[in-house]
């Protein structure tokens, strides 16, 4: 099969319990989710409603209790280099450079020693670290880590990033230029993009496509291609129609939840 007709990953009637206290807890039911090559796709909900339940799922570190969880047609067994994980908390080594951060993936899979020196240059390069390339996390603002965080996982060749509220902690400004700064990186490497957030704004200005999901317990509720060019603005009227439509769905499951 051509895998331009094969989701790059596909969620087919996934549902995950967790063993907790004795009791079941039920965290994610029936889900159903096809990804194309190439799309940027962001899961927004409530919190609790499981959407990094399933993106762990994606990334192999959960397995799935009932149903499929597939990449390119094939059972995700475990954590693999294609999928790489990209967190709120960054996950930096402190003892490595920024250098030695970005090289960890490439020289664990035995690369030669001139393809991770070159690797490392590029993705540096990517990310505008050039001039922070010698030193260590402790020395880096949020932001930079975060970039460190993205480079790293593009230098390990990874086909697809799973991003679980990367820019959560950061200041609103540090926000929005690592949004830009995604959406560059993404248009110009081709990757694929699960991206977790509970901002609506967030998920407009970066989705192809926004899938909603709701709590108790969590499932896929709905989605919606978001048909805005790109550079999108904020301001506009048509970005605060998707504002709109997007906030009065969760505002409804908050009341079907509280009733």
């Amino acid at each position: 099969m051509a895998e331009a007709t094969v989701p790059i990953l596909e969620m087919k009637n996934a549902g995950k319990i967790y063993a907790q206290g004795g009791r079941a807890i039920e965290a994610l039911r029936g889900a159903n989710l096809r990804v194309r090559k190439g799309e940027f796709i962001c899961l927004i909900g409530a919190s609790g409603c499981g959407k990094s339940t399933l993106l762990r799922m994606a990334a192999g570190f959960e397995s799935v209790t009932s149903g499929e969880a597939l990449m390119w047609d094939k059972p995700i067994a475990g954590p693999d280099w294609s999928r790489g994980m990209v967190f709120q908390d960054y996950g930096l080594f402190p003892w490595l450079s920024v250098r030695d951060n970005i090289g960890f993936g490439p020289k664990s899979r035995g690369r030669a020693r001139s393809e991770i020196k070159a690797t490392c240059a590029r993705f540096i390069e990517l990310v505008g670290l050039q001039s922070f390339a010698d030193v260590y996390p402790h020395q880096l603002s949020g932001g930079m880590k975060q970039r460190v965080a993205i480079a790293r996982v593009l230098a390990n060749d990874a086909e697809m990033v799973l991003m679980d509220e990367p820019f959560g902690a950061l200041d609103a400004m540090t926000r929005e230029r690592l949004q830009d700064e995604l959406v560059e990186i993404w248009s110009r490497t081709g990757l694929t993009v699960l991206f977790v957030t509970h901002a609506i704004e967030e998920a407009i200005f970066l989705a192809d496509r926004v899938v909603v999901m709701s709590p108790g317990p969590g499932r896929i509720d709905s989605e919606y291609v978001i048909d805005l060019p790109r550079p999108r603005d904020v301001a506009s009227d048509a970005f605060n129609e998707w504002r709109k439509l997007l906030s009065s769905k969760l505002h409804s499951h908050h009341a079907r939840k509280a009733g």
